[in-house]
């Protein structure tokens, strides 16, 4: 994606990355039980929409606290969720921030309006792209924290199932990992307090996905 010099660690083709893509998120139905996400078919764009790469719609009114859903933009999967006030406690934990490879998200990985401590607009509502930054992989969500799955002291997050890269819920990538940076932050505006608009800047910003250091 990017125009920086780094080499294209998955540039095996579109087909790896569909199959990889689909056999992660069957995986995350199963790692997250009762609150995995839904892929809610009302909230699917349009096939010309998706085709021209234009912005689309999305309707969090449905995403219940803890839940996630993941939409497609240009060719991405999206990962919305809707953050607990819990989760949202964790992620300012100095226990947390202690292991997490770049906390404050100084490499550019999102838009200047989602350089915060919760990588969103809203903190409740967390908008990732889901493709992992080491080799192009689907991380799965494990909201939950546990003593043991899908890893000892997991503190709730996301799991790469290719290479075990691991995320918080703000996408931000832990140390000793192979994933070098934080999950992407696509550009999005708020329209309303239940719609969303994946691939539009809020007012006054020029933010181009492209732009950032890897995806």
């Amino acid at each position: 994606m990017s125009t920086t010099a780094h080499a294209d660690p998955h540039a095996d083709g579109a087909t790896r990355r569909d199959f990889l893509t689909l056999l992660a998120l069957a995986g995350a139905a199963v790692g997250a039980g009762a609150i995995a996400w839904p892929f809610i078919d009302s909230m699917e764009p349009a096939a010309d929409t998706l085709a021209a790469g234009e912005p689309i719609e999305v309707d969090i009114s449905k995403v219940a606290p803890g839940q996630q859903i993941v939409v497609m933009w240009r060719g991405k999967p999206i990962l919305l969720v809707r953050r607990t006030p819990e989760a949202l406690k964790t992620l300012q934990s100095p226990s947390l921030l202690h292991i997490l490879s770049d906390p404050n998200s100084t490499v550019l990985q999102q838009p200047p309006y989602a350089n915060n401590w919760h990588r969103s607009v809203n903190p409740e509502i967390a908008v990732l792209v889901g493709i992992c930054t080491h080799l192009g992989c689907v991380p799965v969500f494990y909201p939950n924290p546990s003593a043991t799955d899908p890893q000892p002291n997991w503190p709730g997050g996301y799991l790469c199932p290719c290479h075990g890269s691991k995320y918080d819920l703000a996408g931000r990538v832990y140390s000793g990992v192979p994933a070098p940076y934080n999950l992407p932050v696509p550009p999005y505006r708020v329209v309303n307090e239940k719609t969303l608009r994946i691939g539009e800047n809020p007012a006054g910003s020029d933010f181009d996905l492209n732009s950032i250091v890897q995806i």
